[in-house]
Protein backbone atom coordinates (compact mmCIF):
# COMPACT_ATOMS: atom_id res chain seq x y z
CA UNK A 1 0.00 0.00 0.00
CA UNK A 2 2.97 2.61 1.05
CA UNK A 3 4.43 2.19 -2.26
CA UNK A 4 2.43 4.93 -3.62
CA UNK A 5 3.06 7.08 -0.85
CA UNK A 6 5.00 10.41 -1.18
CA UNK A 7 8.13 10.85 1.48
CA UNK A 8 5.87 13.92 3.76
CA UNK A 9 3.09 10.72 3.71
CA UNK A 10 4.65 8.14 4.65
CA UNK A 11 6.28 10.68 7.29
CA UNK A 12 2.81 11.43 8.72
CA UNK A 13 1.67 7.57 9.01
CA UNK A 14 5.26 6.85 10.61
CA UNK A 15 4.94 9.82 13.06
CA UNK A 16 1.15 8.61 13.94
CA UNK A 17 2.58 5.27 14.82
CA UNK A 18 5.35 6.78 17.05
CA UNK A 19 2.67 8.88 18.94
CA UNK A 20 1.00 5.61 19.54
CA UNK A 21 4.26 3.93 20.73
CA UNK A 22 5.02 7.27 23.22
CA UNK A 23 1.81 7.36 24.38
CA UNK A 24 1.33 3.98 25.31
CA UNK A 25 -1.89 3.13 23.48
CA UNK A 26 -3.58 -0.76 22.10
CA UNK A 27 -3.20 0.61 18.59
CA UNK A 28 -2.64 3.04 16.20
CA UNK A 29 -6.14 5.33 15.60
CA UNK A 30 -6.98 8.08 13.75
CA UNK A 31 -6.58 10.38 17.03
CA UNK A 32 -2.94 9.93 16.12
CA UNK A 33 -3.06 10.80 12.60
CA UNK A 34 -4.28 13.74 13.12
CA UNK A 35 -1.72 14.73 15.54
CA UNK A 36 0.65 13.40 13.10
CA UNK A 37 -0.79 15.76 10.71
CA UNK A 38 -0.30 18.25 12.79
CA UNK A 39 2.90 17.94 13.67
CA UNK A 40 4.16 17.39 10.42
CA UNK A 41 2.46 20.32 8.87
CA UNK A 42 4.11 22.96 6.37
CA UNK A 43 2.73 25.52 3.94
CA UNK A 44 -0.83 25.73 2.80
CA UNK A 45 -1.69 22.76 5.76
CA UNK A 46 -0.14 24.69 7.83
CA UNK A 47 -1.88 27.53 7.59
CA UNK A 48 -4.76 26.18 7.83
CA UNK A 49 -4.34 24.59 11.38
CA UNK A 50 -2.95 28.08 12.15
CA UNK A 51 -6.08 30.02 10.94
CA UNK A 52 -8.05 27.90 13.51
CA UNK A 53 -5.93 27.91 16.45
CA UNK A 54 -4.84 24.62 16.18
CA UNK A 55 -1.50 23.70 17.49
CA UNK A 56 0.34 20.34 18.72
CA UNK A 57 -0.03 20.86 22.20
CA UNK A 58 -3.36 21.56 21.63
CA UNK A 59 -4.69 18.44 19.53
CA UNK A 60 -2.21 16.18 22.26
CA UNK A 61 -4.13 17.32 25.02
CA UNK A 62 -7.70 16.73 23.25
CA UNK A 63 -6.61 13.27 21.93
CA UNK A 64 -6.07 11.43 25.04
CA UNK A 65 -9.58 11.76 26.30
CA UNK A 66 -10.33 9.45 23.35
CA UNK A 67 -7.69 6.96 22.91
CA UNK A 68 -7.04 3.73 24.88
CA UNK A 69 -4.20 3.00 27.09
CA UNK A 70 -2.52 -0.59 27.03
CA UNK A 71 0.07 -2.08 29.62
CA UNK A 72 0.58 -4.74 27.17
CA UNK A 73 2.93 -2.49 25.16
CA UNK A 74 3.92 -4.40 21.46
CA UNK A 75 6.76 -3.66 19.29
CA UNK A 76 4.54 -3.52 16.45
CA UNK A 77 1.49 -1.51 17.40
CA UNK A 78 -1.47 -2.63 14.97
CA UNK A 79 -3.60 0.30 13.04
CA UNK A 80 -7.06 0.83 14.10
CA UNK A 81 -10.00 -0.18 12.08
CA UNK A 82 -11.30 3.22 11.31
CA UNK A 83 -7.32 4.08 10.50
CA UNK A 84 -7.47 1.19 7.89
CA UNK A 85 -10.64 2.65 6.51
CA UNK A 86 -8.66 6.42 6.34
CA UNK A 87 -6.01 4.82 4.69
CA UNK A 88 -8.64 3.36 1.78
CA UNK A 89 -10.41 5.99 1.47
CA UNK A 90 -7.05 7.88 0.85
CA UNK A 91 -6.19 5.87 -2.36
CA UNK A 92 -9.58 6.55 -3.37
CA UNK A 93 -8.92 10.06 -3.39
CA UNK A 94 -6.17 9.95 -4.74
CA UNK A 95 -7.23 7.54 -7.97
CA UNK A 96 -9.95 9.71 -8.46
CA UNK A 97 -7.95 12.75 -8.82
CA UNK A 98 -6.00 10.77 -11.35
CA UNK A 99 -2.77 10.92 -9.15
CA UNK A 100 -0.53 8.13 -9.01
CA UNK A 101 0.87 9.30 -5.71
CA UNK A 102 -0.80 9.81 -2.61
CA UNK A 103 -0.12 13.07 -1.00
CA UNK A 104 0.07 14.55 2.31
CA UNK A 105 -2.84 16.59 1.30
CA UNK A 106 -4.88 13.43 0.42
CA UNK A 107 -4.15 12.06 3.86
CA UNK A 108 -5.80 15.90 5.44
CA UNK A 109 -8.67 15.33 3.20
CA UNK A 110 -9.56 11.75 4.09
CA UNK A 111 -9.25 12.70 8.13
CA UNK A 112 -11.19 15.97 7.81
CA UNK A 113 -14.53 13.58 5.89
CA UNK A 114 -14.58 10.52 8.78
CA UNK A 115 -18.13 11.03 9.95
CA UNK A 116 -17.44 8.00 12.49
CA UNK A 117 -14.55 8.84 14.91
CA UNK A 118 -13.79 11.30 17.34
CA UNK A 119 -11.95 13.91 14.70
CA UNK A 120 -15.15 15.85 14.37
CA UNK A 121 -15.91 16.60 17.94
CA UNK A 122 -12.23 17.81 18.59
CA UNK A 123 -11.90 19.64 15.29
CA UNK A 124 -15.11 21.69 16.49
CA UNK A 125 -13.73 22.39 19.60
CA UNK A 126 -11.76 25.11 17.57
CA UNK A 127 -14.48 25.86 15.36
CA UNK A 128 -13.06 24.46 12.05
CA UNK A 129 -14.48 24.64 8.95
CA UNK A 130 -14.48 21.21 7.49
CA UNK A 131 -15.91 22.52 4.02
CA UNK A 132 -13.94 25.67 3.37
CA UNK A 133 -11.04 23.55 4.59
CA UNK A 134 -12.17 20.60 1.92
CA UNK A 135 -12.03 23.15 -0.73
CA UNK A 136 -8.73 24.74 -0.53
CA UNK A 137 -7.18 21.58 0.11
CA UNK A 138 -9.00 19.82 -3.27
CA UNK A 139 -7.53 23.11 -5.10
CA UNK A 140 -4.59 22.26 -4.11
CA UNK A 141 -4.05 18.30 -5.02
CA UNK A 142 -5.88 19.17 -8.61
CA UNK A 143 -3.11 22.42 -9.14
CA UNK A 144 -0.38 19.46 -8.51
CA UNK A 145 -2.37 16.98 -10.69
CA UNK A 146 -2.77 19.62 -13.42
CA UNK A 147 1.21 20.70 -14.36
CA UNK A 148 3.32 17.45 -13.50
CA UNK A 149 5.38 18.63 -16.31
CA UNK A 150 7.65 21.81 -16.29
CA UNK A 151 7.02 24.57 -18.94
CA UNK A 152 10.53 25.18 -19.98
CA UNK A 153 10.63 21.18 -19.94
CA UNK A 154 10.60 20.94 -23.61
CA UNK A 155 12.67 23.73 -24.59
CA UNK A 156 16.23 22.78 -26.93
CA UNK A 157 19.25 23.70 -25.46
CA UNK A 158 21.95 25.95 -27.81
CA UNK A 159 26.11 24.11 -27.51
CA UNK A 160 27.99 25.55 -24.98
CA UNK A 161 30.54 27.60 -25.69
CA UNK A 162 33.22 25.02 -25.90
CA UNK A 163 36.08 26.72 -27.66
CA UNK A 164 37.43 28.56 -24.31
CA UNK A 165 37.56 25.68 -22.05
CA UNK A 166 41.28 25.09 -22.11
CA UNK A 167 41.96 28.53 -22.11
CA UNK A 168 43.69 30.24 -19.27
CA UNK A 169 45.77 30.23 -16.31
CA UNK A 170 43.64 27.16 -14.74
CA UNK A 171 44.11 24.77 -17.19
CA UNK A 172 46.80 25.69 -19.40
CA UNK A 173 49.47 23.70 -17.15
CA UNK A 174 47.67 20.65 -17.29
CA UNK A 175 46.62 20.44 -20.87
CA UNK A 176 50.42 21.13 -22.04
CA UNK A 177 51.88 18.40 -20.12
CA UNK A 178 48.29 16.24 -21.07
CA UNK A 179 49.75 16.84 -24.75
CA UNK A 180 53.29 16.06 -23.75
CA UNK A 181 52.02 12.26 -22.21
CA UNK A 182 49.71 11.73 -25.19
CA UNK A 183 52.93 12.17 -27.70
CA UNK A 184 54.43 9.69 -25.63
CA UNK A 185 52.21 6.93 -25.87
CA UNK A 186 52.09 7.57 -29.72
CA UNK A 187 48.05 8.70 -29.36
CA UNK A 188 46.26 11.20 -31.26
CA UNK A 189 43.56 11.94 -29.32
CA UNK A 190 43.54 13.07 -25.77
CA UNK A 191 41.85 11.33 -22.99
CA UNK A 192 40.68 11.32 -19.50
CA UNK A 193 43.86 8.95 -18.41
CA UNK A 194 46.04 11.99 -19.86
CA UNK A 195 44.20 14.55 -18.72
CA UNK A 196 43.92 12.89 -14.95
CA UNK A 197 47.68 11.63 -14.93
CA UNK A 198 48.14 15.49 -16.09
CA UNK A 199 46.46 16.74 -12.80
CA UNK A 200 48.15 14.01 -10.23
CA UNK A 201 51.46 15.39 -11.59
CA UNK A 202 51.10 19.00 -9.97
CA UNK A 203 51.92 17.49 -6.20
CA UNK A 204 51.93 21.09 -4.24
CA UNK A 205 48.21 22.15 -5.46
CA UNK A 206 45.52 21.92 -2.67
CA UNK A 207 43.30 19.31 -4.87
CA UNK A 208 46.20 16.89 -5.63
CA UNK A 209 46.88 16.96 -1.56
CA UNK A 210 43.40 16.17 -0.95
CA UNK A 211 43.02 13.42 -3.65
CA UNK A 212 46.67 11.79 -2.37
CA UNK A 213 44.93 11.10 1.29
CA UNK A 214 42.29 8.57 -0.84
CA UNK A 215 45.50 6.51 -1.65
CA UNK A 216 45.50 8.07 -5.43
CA UNK A 217 48.65 9.62 -6.59
CA UNK A 218 50.41 9.73 -9.40
CA UNK A 219 52.25 6.34 -9.22
CA UNK A 220 49.27 4.66 -8.00
CA UNK A 221 47.17 5.92 -10.79
CA UNK A 222 50.36 4.88 -13.67
CA UNK A 223 50.40 1.84 -11.80
CA UNK A 224 46.70 1.20 -12.22
CA UNK A 225 46.69 2.80 -15.53
CA UNK A 226 49.49 -0.10 -16.80
CA UNK A 227 46.46 -2.44 -15.79
CA UNK A 228 44.13 -1.87 -18.29
CA UNK A 229 44.03 -3.91 -21.58
CA UNK A 230 42.80 -1.09 -24.40
CA UNK A 231 41.75 2.32 -24.82
CA UNK A 232 38.56 1.11 -25.28
CA UNK A 233 36.70 2.69 -22.17
CA UNK A 234 37.31 6.16 -24.49
CA UNK A 235 35.87 5.24 -27.02
CA UNK A 236 31.90 5.73 -27.42
CA UNK A 237 30.81 7.77 -30.00
CA UNK A 238 33.15 9.57 -33.09
CA UNK A 239 36.92 10.16 -32.56
CA UNK A 240 36.92 14.30 -32.19
CA UNK A 241 40.18 16.16 -30.87
CA UNK A 242 39.78 14.64 -27.32
CA UNK A 243 38.19 11.32 -26.74
CA UNK A 244 34.12 10.75 -26.70
CA UNK A 245 34.94 10.20 -22.88
CA UNK A 246 37.38 13.46 -21.95
CA UNK A 247 34.55 15.20 -24.32
CA UNK A 248 31.82 14.59 -22.14
CA UNK A 249 33.83 14.70 -18.83
CA UNK A 250 34.51 18.51 -20.40
CA UNK A 251 31.27 19.26 -20.76
CA UNK A 252 30.16 18.28 -16.99
CA UNK A 253 33.10 20.22 -15.82
CA UNK A 254 32.19 23.37 -17.66
CA UNK A 255 28.70 23.02 -16.47
CA UNK A 256 29.71 22.25 -12.85
CA UNK A 257 32.20 25.03 -13.34
CA UNK A 258 29.21 27.30 -14.07
CA UNK A 259 26.62 26.02 -11.33
CA UNK A 260 29.54 26.37 -8.73
CA UNK A 261 29.69 30.34 -9.68
CA UNK A 262 33.26 29.90 -11.44
CA UNK A 263 33.63 31.60 -14.96
CA UNK A 264 37.00 29.42 -15.32
CA UNK A 265 37.04 25.56 -15.59
CA UNK A 266 39.69 24.57 -12.92
CA UNK A 267 41.13 20.77 -12.20
CA UNK A 268 38.71 20.66 -9.50
CA UNK A 269 36.01 20.81 -11.87
CA UNK A 270 37.20 18.23 -14.24
CA UNK A 271 37.73 15.28 -11.15
CA UNK A 272 34.47 15.85 -10.32
CA UNK A 273 33.21 15.77 -13.73
CA UNK A 274 35.05 12.27 -13.69
CA UNK A 275 33.46 11.04 -10.22
CA UNK A 276 30.15 12.05 -11.63
CA UNK A 277 30.42 10.86 -15.13
CA UNK A 278 31.41 7.51 -13.82
CA UNK A 279 32.94 6.66 -17.40
CA UNK A 280 36.16 6.25 -19.21
CA UNK A 281 40.10 4.84 -18.42
CA UNK A 282 40.72 7.51 -15.74
CA UNK A 283 37.73 6.41 -13.79
CA UNK A 284 38.10 2.94 -14.05
CA UNK A 285 41.35 3.51 -12.47
CA UNK A 286 39.87 5.28 -9.78
CA UNK A 287 37.37 2.57 -8.86
CA UNK A 288 39.97 -0.02 -9.31
CA UNK A 289 42.08 1.60 -6.22
CA UNK A 290 38.98 1.75 -4.27
CA UNK A 291 38.24 5.28 -3.44
CA UNK A 292 35.35 6.74 -1.63
CA UNK A 293 33.85 8.81 -4.93
CA UNK A 294 31.39 10.40 -2.47
CA UNK A 295 33.62 11.74 0.14
CA UNK A 296 36.44 12.15 -2.37
CA UNK A 297 33.60 14.92 -4.07
CA UNK A 298 32.63 16.14 -0.82
CA UNK A 299 36.10 17.49 -0.09
CA UNK A 300 36.97 18.30 -3.15
CA UNK A 301 33.68 20.71 -2.73
CA UNK A 302 33.86 21.62 0.76
CA UNK A 303 36.99 24.88 0.10
CA UNK A 304 34.94 25.63 -3.20
CA UNK A 305 31.69 25.85 -1.12
CA UNK A 306 33.27 27.87 1.72
CA UNK A 307 34.03 31.04 -0.50
CA UNK A 308 30.14 30.66 -1.15
CA UNK A 309 30.57 33.08 -4.62
CA UNK A 310 26.97 34.89 -5.06
CA UNK A 311 25.59 32.56 -7.64
CA UNK A 312 26.21 28.97 -6.51
CA UNK A 313 24.20 30.43 -3.20
CA UNK A 314 21.57 31.22 -5.91
CA UNK A 315 22.08 27.85 -7.55
CA UNK A 316 21.23 25.86 -3.88
CA UNK A 317 18.44 28.21 -3.05
CA UNK A 318 17.04 27.79 -6.99
CA UNK A 319 16.80 24.02 -6.02
CA UNK A 320 15.64 24.77 -2.44
CA UNK A 321 12.89 26.36 -4.09
CA UNK A 322 12.23 23.75 -6.47
CA UNK A 323 11.86 20.86 -3.69
CA UNK A 324 9.53 23.19 -1.50
CA UNK A 325 6.62 23.10 -4.73
CA UNK A 326 7.56 18.96 -5.47
CA UNK A 327 9.83 19.23 -8.39
CA UNK A 328 12.62 17.84 -9.51
CA UNK A 329 13.73 20.48 -11.84
CA UNK A 330 15.21 23.70 -11.79
CA UNK A 331 13.85 26.63 -14.31
CA UNK A 332 14.27 30.35 -14.81
CA UNK A 333 12.15 31.38 -12.28
CA UNK A 334 13.98 29.25 -9.63
CA UNK A 335 16.82 31.84 -10.35
CA UNK A 336 15.10 34.72 -9.84
CA UNK A 337 13.85 33.43 -6.48
CA UNK A 338 17.30 32.30 -5.70
CA UNK A 339 18.86 35.34 -6.50
CA UNK A 340 16.07 37.17 -4.05
CA UNK A 341 16.66 34.37 -1.51
CA UNK A 342 20.06 35.05 -1.30
CA UNK A 343 19.68 38.76 -0.19
CA UNK A 344 22.59 40.15 -0.63
CA UNK A 345 23.90 40.22 -4.53
CA UNK A 346 23.59 43.80 -6.68
CA UNK A 347 20.92 42.05 -8.24
CA UNK A 348 18.90 41.40 -5.14
CA UNK A 349 19.29 45.37 -4.75
CA UNK A 350 18.01 46.24 -7.87
CA UNK A 351 14.59 43.74 -7.60
CA UNK A 352 14.44 45.18 -3.91
CA UNK A 353 13.85 48.45 -5.34
CA UNK A 354 11.43 47.58 -7.65
CA UNK A 355 10.00 46.57 -4.79
CA UNK A 356 9.68 42.76 -5.71
CA UNK A 357 9.51 40.47 -2.55
CA UNK A 358 10.02 37.19 -1.93
CA UNK A 359 6.13 36.35 -1.18
CA UNK A 360 5.20 38.27 -4.15
CA UNK A 361 7.31 36.30 -6.49
CA UNK A 362 7.06 32.66 -4.74
CA UNK A 363 2.86 33.39 -5.91
CA UNK A 364 3.39 34.17 -9.37
CA UNK A 365 6.31 31.50 -9.59
CA UNK A 366 3.68 28.83 -8.16
CA UNK A 367 1.08 30.22 -10.54
CA UNK A 368 3.35 29.54 -13.68
CA UNK A 369 4.54 26.59 -12.75
CA UNK A 370 1.90 24.96 -10.43
CA UNK A 371 3.01 22.27 -8.01
CA UNK A 372 4.73 19.11 -8.87
CA UNK A 373 3.68 15.82 -7.27
CA UNK A 374 6.08 16.33 -4.20
CA UNK A 375 8.31 13.52 -5.21
CA UNK A 376 12.34 14.30 -6.78
CA UNK A 377 14.88 12.26 -6.88
CA UNK A 378 18.69 13.05 -4.86
CA UNK A 379 19.75 15.22 -7.84
CA UNK A 380 17.87 18.24 -9.51
CA UNK A 381 18.12 18.95 -13.44
CA UNK A 382 18.31 22.58 -14.94
CA UNK A 383 15.51 22.74 -17.84
CA UNK A 384 17.39 23.34 -21.40
CA UNK A 385 16.66 27.11 -21.23
CA UNK A 386 18.09 27.91 -17.69
CA UNK A 387 21.18 25.93 -18.69
CA UNK A 388 20.90 28.16 -21.36
CA UNK A 389 20.82 31.52 -19.19
CA UNK A 390 23.60 30.12 -16.95
CA UNK A 391 25.90 29.80 -20.30
CA UNK A 392 25.19 33.54 -21.26
CA UNK A 393 25.57 34.74 -17.96
CA UNK A 394 29.13 32.49 -17.60
CA UNK A 395 29.90 34.04 -21.14
CA UNK A 396 28.94 37.72 -19.83
CA UNK A 397 31.63 37.08 -16.38
CA UNK A 398 34.15 35.47 -18.76
CA UNK A 399 33.77 39.06 -21.20
CA UNK A 400 34.46 40.95 -17.75
CA UNK A 401 37.35 39.04 -17.11
CA UNK A 402 35.80 37.98 -13.55
CA UNK A 403 36.77 34.97 -11.75
CA UNK A 404 33.33 34.23 -10.79
CA UNK A 405 29.72 34.14 -12.45
CA UNK A 406 28.18 37.06 -10.27
CA UNK A 407 24.58 37.30 -9.62
CA UNK A 408 23.97 40.42 -11.87
CA UNK A 409 25.79 37.89 -14.58
CA UNK A 410 22.95 35.80 -14.16
CA UNK A 411 19.94 38.84 -13.87
CA UNK A 412 21.04 40.39 -17.15
CA UNK A 413 20.97 36.99 -19.11
CA UNK A 414 17.94 36.34 -17.56
CA UNK A 415 16.58 39.72 -19.07
CA UNK A 416 17.84 38.68 -22.13
CA UNK A 417 15.28 36.05 -22.50
CA UNK A 418 11.98 37.62 -22.77
CA UNK A 419 9.84 34.48 -23.28
CA UNK A 420 11.55 32.79 -20.15
CA UNK A 421 9.39 32.18 -17.35
CA UNK A 422 11.53 34.22 -15.02
CA UNK A 423 10.56 37.21 -17.35
CA UNK A 424 7.00 36.01 -17.50
CA UNK A 425 7.16 36.44 -13.67
CA UNK A 426 8.54 39.56 -13.56
CA UNK A 427 6.48 41.11 -15.68
CA UNK A 428 3.19 40.06 -13.81
CA UNK A 429 5.38 41.77 -10.54
CA UNK A 430 4.87 44.95 -13.27
CA UNK A 431 8.69 45.18 -13.94
CA UNK A 432 10.36 45.05 -17.37
CA UNK A 433 14.13 44.69 -18.72
CA UNK A 434 14.10 47.99 -19.27
CA UNK A 435 13.97 49.12 -15.39
CA UNK A 436 16.57 46.15 -14.37
CA UNK A 437 19.02 47.09 -16.91
CA UNK A 438 18.79 50.78 -16.02
CA UNK A 439 18.89 50.03 -12.04
CA UNK A 440 22.10 47.77 -12.45
CA UNK A 441 23.64 50.72 -14.64
CA UNK A 442 23.04 52.58 -11.38
CA UNK A 443 24.18 50.27 -8.98
CA UNK A 444 27.57 49.29 -10.88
Amino acid sequence: MFERFTERAVNVVSESQRIAKEMSCADVSVEHLLLALVNEAKGVSLKIFRMYGITSEKIQKEITNYVSITTKQTENIPFSYTYKEILKHTLDLASKSGNNNILFEHLFLSIIAEKNSNIQKILDKFGFDYYAARDILTKLVQRKIKRLEHPEAEDDIEKSSFESVYEGEALTGVFDRAVSKLSAKGYEILGTEQIVASILEDADSELVKTINKYGLNSETFEEKLSEQQSRQAEYEGKKIIFTPNAFAIMNTALQTAKELGSSVITPDHIILSILKNKRGLAYNVIKSLGVNEEKLSNEILKPIEKQMPETLSIMKLAKEEARRIGRNVVGTEMFLLGIIAEGTSIAFEVLNDLEITMKDARIVVENLVGFGNEYFENEITFTNRAKRVLEKAWISAKKSDKKKIEAVDLLLAIIEDPTSLAMKALDQLGVDAIEIKHGIDNKQ
